[in-house]
């Protein structure tokens, strides 16, 4: 584990790998850590140097800042250039889920000259309404995600995972609710904002597109749209599998991002 200084924050990271390997960064999902890609790790480090990091407010990465009152996808994709700069990589592969996948998308749309590929899972061009983001925006202020996690984690994996990993809900609820709650705030009202439906069409770079059959937060029409929108193939949906196929499936999505990149 290592920190970078960035624009008055400090973000945590983790680089290993061999430096003559291509650079993999993986973005993870909102409310999570980057540990949902820790159960890939030992097959990819075969193939890439990997980079992984906790986004604002999440893991060990500080808070977004007081004097700032919004988070912008700009915002996020500037900081996974800086932690490419750091591993002096001037080209690299992306994996990002949810969240991950629009600091992916933003990625596609201004900085595509920098990817060698890109995959997307669990994600969408649009995701959500505004009025829900806001909504649970303004529940996290007055509540705190360590009393919303309760509602909020058993949307993330599908029913298959749970009877497999009977802690793997209680697990996280514990990792959410230590999230920083403005952080958290922020980074909804940017999701309710977010729309890639007219940027993505004259992407240079590969994209490949993941989702889960069980996905209730990104349901494969969301990923079916988003392939229509970025002229992708049709996604892959994972049967069985709900918003996180990191956690619920590792193997699945290594094979799946090995094939893609051979």
């Amino acid at each position: 584990m290592a920190f970078l200084k960035h624009n008055g924050r400090t973000i945590c990271y983790r680089l290993l790998g061999d430096s003559a390997k291509p650079l993999l960064l993986m973005a993870h999902p909102l409310g999570m850590t980057q540990g949902v890609w820790d159960d890939m790790l030992p097959t990819l480090l075969g193939k890439f140097r990997v980079l992984t990091w906790d986004l604002p407010g999440h893991g060990a990465s500080s808070a977004w800042p007081e004097e700032s009152d919004q988070i912008t996808p700009e915002e996020l994709a500037q900081e996974a250039l800086a932690l490419a700069a750091v591993a002096a990589a001037e080209n690299f592969h992306f994996i990002g889920t949810s969240i991950g996948g629009v600091i992916g998308q933003q990625l596609l749309s201004q900085h595509s000259d920098r990817l060698l590929s890109t995959t997307l899972t669990n994600t969408g061009a649009v995701i959500g309404t505004p009025e829900a983001w806001n909504s649970r925006s303004a529940s996290v202020m007055e509540l705190g995600l360590d009393t919303m996690a309760v509602d909020i984690v058993p949307r993330w994996f599908g029913p298959a995972a749970c009877d497999q990993q009977p802690t793997l809900i209680e697990g996280w609820r514990v990792i959410l609710g230590r999230v920083d709650n403005r952080s958290y705030a922020l980074l909804c009202e940017m999701l309710g904002e977010c729309d890639f439906r007219e940027k993505l069409q004259n992407r240079r770079t590969p994209l490949v597109l993941v989702g889960g059959a069980d996905d209730v937060a990104t349901p494969p029409e969301t990923l079916q749209a988003l392939a229509q929108f970025s002229g992708a193939e049709a996604p892959v949906i994972l049967e069985r599998v709900g918003h996180v196929p990191s956690v619920e499936c590792p193997d699945k999505l290594n094979q799946i991002l090995l094939d893609n990149l051979a």
